[in-house]
């Protein structure tokens, strides 16, 4: 099984969401990080499962959760770093992957 490694950005990205929905329902707010980290924890099993992000020369791959994707990184030890987590909404071919 693969170990997971949150980046300081990825974590960073999963305060500004858990703020941003805070400020209108906590309750909201920590279930959507909680589902969040579970979504990426899941992917130690099998971490191939992601969509493969096309627009990168490394093995960056994406997986969803609700509205949200969550683009990590396999590693060549087989290991993961989760790199970021995205709105839906926004663009995330601006963001270096």
């Amino acid at each position: 099984m693969a170990e997971i490694a949150w980046t300081a950005e990825a974590l960073r990205w999963l305060e500004d969401i858990f703020e941003h929905i805070a400020a209108d329902n906590p309750d909201a707010a920590t279930r959507t990080v909680l589902g969040i980290y579970e979504r990426a924890q899941s992917i130690a099993r099998h971490p191939e499962i992601g969509a493969r992000y096309l627009r990168s020369q490394r093995n960056i791959r994406i997986v969803l959760y609700e509205h949200f994707r969550i683009a990590y990184l396999i590693k060549a030890d087989g290991n993961v770093d989760i790199l970021g987590v995205f709105h839906g909404a926004l663009d995330i071919a601006k963001y270096p992957l």
